[in-house]
């Protein structure tokens, strides 16, 4: 027997109908390249998206043909995260940080008709230019400088729009994003996100128990709008009707720090990379900043080490830890206390904090080995797989990637977990970064946490170098803080403080930097191609 609801499709019009609505007069305020600000509205971007809907339809956008964006974080940027999938396109973001070879295979892989692009990464466009097919570029004016000749103003064809436009009825499972993972290995692969999964998506991150978003909340957008949805935010502000602050390019410190203040921010998301720096420099000048306070900063994109998550908590800001994948929407895990551990000791709440956390609702998993599922026991290792409603169950056109899935159908991470007696997920390294030493496993993440956390050390990763004797060894790859000094023997004696002898790296290397992905993530593949025929004494 059916249910007596409606059957009312899950899109994201209705959100742009909501926003625009109810929501007309709050802000949206982006940074531009020159550091000016400018300030838009729900209001102004809903007129905006539809007239871009409406213009794309004109010159000959059909339903599921995908629009290309190669853009920062601002106000017309969120316009083509609406315009475009309301009109029956799928608006797919290119990361502007990839080699411009990988951006012509991803451009030509997705068959990108149109592109909309920022016109200070016209010069990044024009290095693969000649290798992709697409039809209409148009260009959004950042710099002040006229658009340059032979592209259109994306003002002028906006203004083409006559005002009457409708919206086509979507289908919930219809294609309305779309973004290519940014790994280290293979070629790029494509995951089309539905309507239903991001409006999903929407309502499951606002939660209290995962980024708690309100209407009140001003809400900054550190990560790239360009990867994986900017971890649904541009969509869950404009549900609830939050006002969005948008950093641009400018990604530093100082010039996020100055968003806070001056637009009073009370919840940001980003990567370690960047909280790292945003601590230094409120350590440094502690007087100086002035923060919302109970400003909550949801950090993903690679694990928070404890040692960040209990200096910010002196200063004030509470760390939120997440975790996802662009195959997942991209959220997947957040790490609160439950009420039930309130009475643990304080260092037993940070060790939890510093987890990976519990699953979002509606998202399943799982630890495997090989023979069966692991125990909940937070000692025995295994793949983390999982399943639900806003993750992709292929990627597009890539049949040969179909053993990314399991036969009984739940998605294949490549991170390698262990899961503790309340259900915490830690994540202990990706498969192809964890050390065998021995024929025992060594958690690269684990030694870097607890390096990072030593008062000298900004940054620090871990790699496995071959070893005559026992097949793998750990070095670690440190970056000191500025002025600060420390010795290989320090830091290993810092690390026995932990570790067991056998775990401990074999030698340190001091380095100016580590290499990092596109979105932020250290390179360790370059690390290990560098190290490669590291001589152990």
């Amino acid at each position: 027997m059916l249910g007596t609801m409606m059957d009312f499709p899950l899109t994201v019009t209705t959100i742009l109908e909501r926003a625009g609505k109810y929501f007309s007069a709050v802000e949206i305020v982006s940074r531009r390249p020159d550091r000016s600000l400018y300030r838009s509205s729900y209001g102004q971007v809903y007129r905006r998206a539809r007239a871009l809907g409406e213009c794309l339809q004109r010159a000959g956008m059909k339903r599921g043909d995908r629009v290309a964006t190669l853009m920062w974080n601002h106000s017309a940027h969120l316009e083509t995260y609406y315009g475009v999938p309301v009109a029956g396109g799928v608006a797919h973001t290119l990361n502007l940080r990839l080699h411009p070879d990988d951006l012509a295979y991803i451009v030509n892989h997705a068959e990108d008709r149109f592109l909309i692009v920022d016109d200070v990464l016209l010069p990044l466009y024009e290095k693969f230019r000649d290798r992709v097919k697409i039809e209409r570029v148009v260009v959004v004016p950042q710099s002040g400088k006229p658009v340059p000749a032979g592209y259109e103003n994306y003002e002028d064809f906006l203004a083409q729009a006559t005002g009457e436009f409708s919206y086509p009825a979507l289908g919930e499972n219809e294609a309305a994003a779309m973004c290519y993972t940014s790994g280290t290995t293979g070629k790029p692969k494509g995951v089309l996100y539905s309507h239903r999964a991001l409006v999903l998506h929407s309502f499951c991150i606002a939660l209290a128990d995962c980024f708690g978003l309100a209407q009140r909340d001003v809400l900054l957008a550190v990560v790239p709008m360009f990867h994986a949805n900017a971890w649904g935010l541009p969509f869950a502000a404009a549900m609830i009707g939050g006002k969005l602050v948008l950093p641009g390019p400018h990604l530093d410190a100082e010039s996020l720090l100055e968003l806070f203040e001056r637009e009073r921010v009370t919840y940001a998301a980003g990567v370690p990379t960047v909280w790292l720096g945003i601590l230094e420099a409120l350590e440094k000048d502690p007087g100086h900043w002035k923060l919302f306070p109970g400003l909550r900063m949801t950090c993903g994109g690679a694990a928070a080490p404890e040692g960040m998550i209990r200096r910010f908590d002196k200063l004030g800001p509470k760390i939120i830890h997440s975790w996802g994948m662009t195959e997942m929407t991209p959220a997947g895990t957040t790490s609160y206390i439950k009420s039930t551990l309130e009475n643990w000791p304080e260092d037993k709440k940070y060790e939890l904090r510093a987890k990976q956390g519990l699953p979002l609702p509606f998202v399943e998993l799982r630890g495997m080995t090989m023979e069966r599922e692991i125990p909940w026991d937070g000692k025995t290792l295994g793949e983390l797989q999982v399943r639900g409603p806003w993750i992709a169950e292929s990627y597009y056109n890539q049949p040969e990637e179909k053993e990314r899935w399991t036969a009984d159908g739940w998605f294949r991470t490549g991170d390698v977990v262990t899961i503790d007696e309340e259900g915490y997920i830690k994540i202990a390294d990706r498969s192809k970064d964890l050390i065998k030493s021995g024929g025992e496993w060594i958690s690269s993440v684990d030694l870097e946490n607890a390096l990072m956390s030593h008062p000298a050390v900004q940054e620090a990763a871990v790699i496995a170098v071959p070893h005559p004797k026992w097949q793998e060894r750990p070095l670690a790859c440190v970056v000191l803080k500025k002025d600060a000094k420390a010795s290989d023997e320090e830091l290993r004696e810092f690390l026995g403080q932990k570790f067991a002898k056998w775990q401990i790296p074999d030698a340190v290397v001091f380095v100016e930097s580590i290499p990092r992905t596109s979105v932020g993530k250290f390179l360790k593949s370059k690390l290990r191609e560098q190290f490669h025929a590291w001589k152990w004494e």
